[in-house]
C-alpha cells in the first residue's frame, strides 16, 4: 500500500496483556460502501494517500496495517452507566485496530471502530453500528471540531449492507461501520474493572503505561498515580468547559464514555443546544436529567472521583484529592477562556473575564425563546455591537437586558479581527447542527440514498471551521 513517509506505525496497546483487552476478528460484511473518510485526518497519519480500494480494504475489511497490529484488540473494562455500577462491560462492538504517531506533535494516536462485529464483550448484542448511527457521529465531530472542542476524529464510515433490528428507531434500518481517530481509548471505565477485581498490580501497570505513552513529563513523578490525576483532572475540566461553551449536551457521561487524553468520544444521543437551558437532555431516556446541559460539570467531576477512588489502591488519598480539588479552578478558568475564545476575544484579567462570561450567560438567557445558542456567539464574534445589532437578532441585543454585556464588552479587544474577513461572516445565519436539520439529512439518504445533504454539510461545517479558526 502506498503509505506516505509521515506513516509512523507504532503500536502498544498489545504490551498490556490479555488482563486489558481481548483478540478479536472483524466481523464478513456483505457490502462494503465507502461513505466517508477523512483525508484531512488520515494527513496526520500518514494514511491519506491510500486509494479507495486500499482504504475500504482497511478500514471495511480491517486488513492489518503495515507494521501494525496483526489482530484487533477488543479492550477489556468497567463503568457506571447513569452511576449505576455494570461490571459487564467491554468493547462490545468495536476494538482498536491500529496506533500511529501524528505528524509533526508525534502524540501517539489510535484508530478504534464502532460496529465492527461481535466480541467477548458484545453482550447478546449484534455487534453492529446503524448507518444513521454512523452519519451522526460524523456529523458531531466535525461540527465540535469547529467549535473548538477536544474531539475524536471520525476518520472512516463504511456502508455495510446488513439490515439491522433495533428497538428506538423504525427498523429493519442500514448498517455501518465507523472508524475514529482519538489519542487515547483508555477509559476510566478501564482502572475500574481493575479496581473491582482487587487487582492494584494491574492499576499500576496501567498507570504506567498511561505515563510513559500519553504522560512522559510525569515519568519522574515520586507518585505516577497521583500525578496521573493531577493531569487528567485539568484536561477533563477543559473538555467540560468547552462543551459548555459549544452548547453541546454529550447524552451518556458514563465512565466509560470518558478517557484519560480529555477527549470527547463515543457520540450516541447527543445535541446541540437550540437555545440555553441548563435542564436541556439529550437522551429520551434520562429522565431524570443526569446528565443535562447544566449538569455536565458535576457528572464529569463525579466520574473523576470514580478514577480517583480506583487509584486510591496504589496512592495515598490526600494527594489523589489534592488533585481532585483542582478540577473547580481549572474549570471556571477553562470555561472563561473557552467563551473568550467562542467570542473572538482577547482575555483581560480573571475576575473581569469571568464576570463577562457571567454576562453573556445572563444575556443569553433574557434571550429566551427568540435567540438560539450559536447564532449569539456568530453574531458578537470579535465583540463588534454593531455587527450584532444589525443582524436578524439585532432587536434582542438591543434591549435592556443585554445592556450590561455591550457594557462589559466595550473594554475588550477583538483577537485575530482579520478572521472577520472570511466570507462566512457576512451571512446572515450560522451553521448549526441542530436535531431537525440532521433528521432531515438522514431522511434524504433514508429514503432517496441521496447524500448530497450530508457532504454539503460537512462542507459547510469546515467552512465555519477555518472561519472561526479555533484548532
Amino acid at each position: 500500500m502506498p503509505t506516505s513517509p509521515a506513516y509512523r506505525p507504532e503500536p502498544h496497546i498489545q504490551a498490556l496483556g490479555p488482563d486489558f483487552a481481548d483478540p478479536v476478528a472483524a466481523a464478513d460484511f456483505p457490502t462494503t460502501l465507502l461513505r466517508f473518510r477523512n483525508d484531512r485526518a488520515a494527513a496526520t497519519v500518514g494514511l491519506d494517500t491510500l486509494t479507495d480500494a486500499e482504504w475500504i480494504a482497511h478500514f471495511g475489511r480491517f486488513q492489518p496495517l503495515p507494521g501494525n497490529l496483526e489482530t484487533p484488540l477488543a479492550q477489556r473494562y468497567h463503568g457506571h452507566q447513569f452511576r449505576v455500577y455494570n461490571p459487564d462491560l467491554g468493547d462490545g462492538r468495536g476494538f482498536s485496530f491500529a496506533q500511529m504517531r501524528e505528524v509533526g506533535t508525534g502524540r501517539l494516536l489510535e484508530l478504534g471502530t464502532k460496529g465492527s462485529g461481535q466480541t467477548p464483550w458484545s453482550r447478546q448484542g449484534d455487534g453492529r453500528l446503524t448507518l444513521k448511527g454512523g452519519v451522526r457521529e460524523v456529523l458531531a465531530t466535525a461540527m465540535l471540531e469547529a467549535l473548538g472542542v477536544p474531539t475524536s476524529k471520525s476518520f472512516s464510515l463504511v456502508e455495510t449492507g446488513e439490515p439491522l433490528m433495533r428497538g428506538d428507531e423504525p427498523s429493519p434500518t442500514r448498517s455501518s461501520v465507523l472508524v475514529r481517530l482519538s489519542h487515547s481509548h483508555v477509559r476510566f471505565g478501564s482502572f475500574q474493572r481493575h479496581a473491582f477485581h482487587q487487582k492494584p498490580e494491574r492499576i499500576g501497570a496501567l498507570v504506567d503505561h498511561v505515563v510513559e505513552l500519553y504522560y512522559p513529563e510525569l515519568g519522574n513523578a515520586p507518585d505516577r498515580a497521583a500525578a496521573l490525576l493531577g493531569a487528567v483532572v485539568p484536561r477533563a475540566a477543559t473538555l467540560t468547559a468547552s462543551w459548555m461553551a459549544a452548547g453541546f449536551v454529550h447524552g451518556v457521561l458514563n465512565t466509560d464514555n470518558m478517557n484519560i487524553t480529555g477527549e470527547s468520544f463515543d457520540y450516541g444521543p447527543y445535541r446541540f443546544l437550540p437555545k440555553n437551558d441548563p435542564n436541556f437532555t439529550a437522551a429520551y431516556f434520562d429522565s431524570a436529567g443526569l446528565y443535562s446541559f447544566g449538569r455536565q460539570p458535576e457528572a464529569v467531576f463525579w466520574n473523576l472521583q470514580q478514577l480517583a477512588g480506583c487509584l486510591s489502591l496504589v496512592s495515598p488519598q490526600e494527594t489523589l484529592v489534592e488533585a481532585l480539588n483542582g478540577f473547580g479552578p481549572v474549570y471556571r478558568a477553562a470555561l472563561a477562556e473557552a467563551m473568550l475564545a467562542r467570542l473572538g476575544l482577547k482575555g483581560r484579567s480573571p475576575d473581569d473575564d469571568v464576570s463577562l462570561v457571567n454576562s453573556a450567560f445572563r444575556a443569553i438567557s433574557v434571550g429566551g425563546e427568540r435567540l438560539r445558542w450559536e447564532p449569539f456567539f456568530f453574531d458578537w464574534f470579535a465583540g463588534g455591537e454593531a455587527r450584532a445589532l444589525a443582524s436578524p437578532r439585532g432587536d434582542i441585543y438591543a434591549d435592556e437586558g443585554f445592556a450590561a454585556f455591550r457594557d462589559l464588552l466595550k473594554a475588550y479587544e477583538p483577537d485575530r479581527p482579520e478572521r472577520l474577513d472570511a466570507a462566512y461572516f457576512t451571512r446572515l445565519e450560522p451553521e448549526e447542527l441542530l436535531y431537525d436539520e440532521i433528521e432531515s439529512i438522514w431522511a434524504a439518504i433514508d429514503a432517496r440514498d441521496d447524500w448530497a445533504p450530508f457532504h454539503a454539510k460537512l462542507a459547510a461545517i469546515e467552512v465555519a471551521r477555518q472561519a472561526y479558526g479555533l484548532g
